[in-house]
């Protein structure tokens, strides 16, 4: 225990003691009785027992006060030399609020009956006590009005981003165009939270890529990316936001896109766009917020934007499809009705023509059949695959064959009907391995894209046709020097009752051929320049 004389001069540094004899302060002294506490230590709880009054000798407590809906808000910090619990001991109510021990501290009590003696044992007491309690009301309400002023601060920050909310969505849910919609989407976000430029991906989740359109000079082209690559990637695979103030300071960043664009990224923003349900359908990058780094509320914002978002996106896919869906629908109808009422006159001049091969005893008249044959085989296929394919039919006749003698029995037909429509082919096969094939299909792909090459060459040309085993796939090329076709036509080129360059067909074609080549577990793709020429190229595995 601290000697009176020590004591003493503890008391002396104390506010309420100000101009109080040292004689006085002697006996006083005798009343207080000193304790530790550590940090965290509740002093005085909400609606206790008023028993005690405390004086801080040594730390900091905080006096709160819990708020209707739970939260507990700092009412004063007090250290020390000040009083803490003297109200309820004056007017004898139950305590307002609870005291906590922010740091350990030192701390003087006494008792109700000792404080009565304490403030009533000399009229300077009684008024430095009036004094602190007066102070510390403005105190309190100097804190109670600072902090309306940051709820109100926080409430019009709300609703200025709610308004943000409300007309970014406004914006986006403007279009049920998918490409339209992306841009949108992307510009809503970047504006709202002031970046300066992004991209915005989606995944592809049958390839499990990330693609994404981009403006390249005059034109807009797509990029794709694996998932799991790249920082997009990353966040499209685990979800998890990547907020970069410093980019050329974080391993994560790639500055190779910089290098390449001489673009300067600083920070960056990366962020899962989430359907419904919380599967994740897309990826935003924001990069360069101005004047600063983005921060939690731009977070925030995003993850709200993404909810509207993603809804705007399905509706776009729900409404192509449903359009698609009818449109096949109608195409089906009239490919059964079609089928229907061509199946007996076709049989029929089959058969006449194999019964005139058998009699004519001519070999040309005996090709003349066959080819007879051959288009008549050729245009029932062709019927019943339209039919299969607006029904979503997919049943294939896989055998293992030899893909040298497929293509060239493959390449000899369609040489004698390009030959009709001087167009020379060239032919490059180097590929002469065993793969598993559905030959009619794949005979029909092959021919479906020699007769748009012939068509992209109405004055002659020619046909390079060239099959090269590559990493466990066997890539075919074709290679016209015919028109070309621009990026818009190329990048939509597999989509159903998409025609370019000739006045008949269905515009089924190429998205027929996508079909077959993804059931063969291929891909297809397109390389085109207008005025020079196309070249499609297929990659079918060699191994199942």
């Amino acid at each position: 225990m601290p000697k009176v004389d020590e004591r003493i001069n503890s008391l002396l540094s104390a506010p309420i003691f100000e101009g109080v004899p040292r004689n006085i302060l002697k006996s006083l002294a005798k009343l207080f009785h000193q304790q530790e506490y550590p940090a965290g230590k509740v002093l005085v709880d909400l609606d206790s027992p008023s028993d005690t009054v405390y004086l801080i000798e040594r730390g900091f407590v905080r006096i709160s006060r819990l708020t209707s809906y739970g939260e507990e808000t700092t009412l004063n910090v007090l250290g020390k030399g000040e009083i803490v619990g003297e109200l309820s001991m004056i007017d004898g109510q139950r305590r307002s609020a609870r005291v906590t021990c922010v740091t350990d501290c030192l701390i003087y009590h006494m008792s109700k009956e000792e404080f009565d003696k304490f403030v009533q044992s000399d009229l300077r007491v009684a008024y430095n006590l009036l004094k602190e309690v007066s102070a510390r009301l403005r105190k309190a309400n100097d804190t109670i009005v600072k902090k309306l002023e940051e709820e109100h601060s926080a409430l019009e920050t709300r609703f200025v981003k709610l308004n943000r909310l409300i007309e970014a969505s406004k914006i986006i849910n403007s279009t049920l165009d998918l490409d339209k919609l992306l841009g949108l989407i992307l510009d809503a976000a970047a504006t709202s939270i002031e970046a300066d430029r992004g991209t915005l991906y989606l995944v592809d989740p049958f390839k499990q890529e990330l693609w994404s359109k981009v403006l390249q000079g005059s034109n807009m082209v797509e990029i794709r990316l694996p998932m799991g690559k790249g920082i997009a990637g990353f966040v499209a695979q685990t979800g998890e936001v990547i907020n970069i103030p410093d980019a050329y300071n974080d391993p994560r960043f790639n500055p190779d896109v910089d290098k390449r664009t001489g673009y300067r990224t600083h920070n960056m923003l990366c962020m899962p766009m989430k359907n419904k349900d919380g599967k994740i359908i897309g990826v935003f990058q924001l990069l360069n917020k101005r004047d600063g780094v983005f921060g939690t509320d731009d977070e925030q914002f995003i993850d709200a934007l993404s909810a509207h978002a993603s809804v705007a996106i399905e509706n776009a896919r729900m409404a192509q499809e449903m359009v698609q869906n009818e449109r096949l629908s109608a195409v089906g109808r009239m490919a059964s009705v079609i089928i229907h009422d061509i199946k007996n006159p076709m049989g029929t001049l089959r058969v006449y023509a194999q019964v005139m091969k058998r009699k004519s005893g001519n070999e040309e008249a005996a090709k003349l059949a066959d080819e007879m044959i051959h288009q008549v085989d050729r245009f029932v296929n062709m019927t019943q695959e339209i039919l299969d394919f607006t029904r979503g039919v997919s049943a294939m006749n896989f055998q293992e064959l030899e893909f040298g003698e497929v293509m060239d029995n493959v390449l000899d037909f369609i040489e004698k009907d390009l030959e009709k429509n001087k167009v020379q082919l060239i032919k490059k096969p180097e590929f002469k391995g065993v793969i598993k094939l559905d030959q009619d299909k794949m005979v029909r792909v092959f021919y479906n894209i020699a007769s748009n090459a012939r068509d992209a060459m109405p004055n002659g040309g020619a046909l390079t046709v060239s099959t090269v085993e590559e990493k466990n796939f066997v890539k075919v090329e074709f290679t016209d020097t015919g028109t070309g076709m621009p990026d818009e036509v190329k990048k939509r080129i597999f989509e159903p009752f998409m025609t370019y360059g000739k006045k008949h067909g269905t515009g089924l074609g190429m998205a027929i051929v996508k079909k077959v080549i993804d059931d063969h577990g291929g891909r297809i793709e397109i390389d085109s320049e207008m005025g020079k020429g196309t070249t499609i190229r297929i990659l079918l595995p060699t191994k199942s």
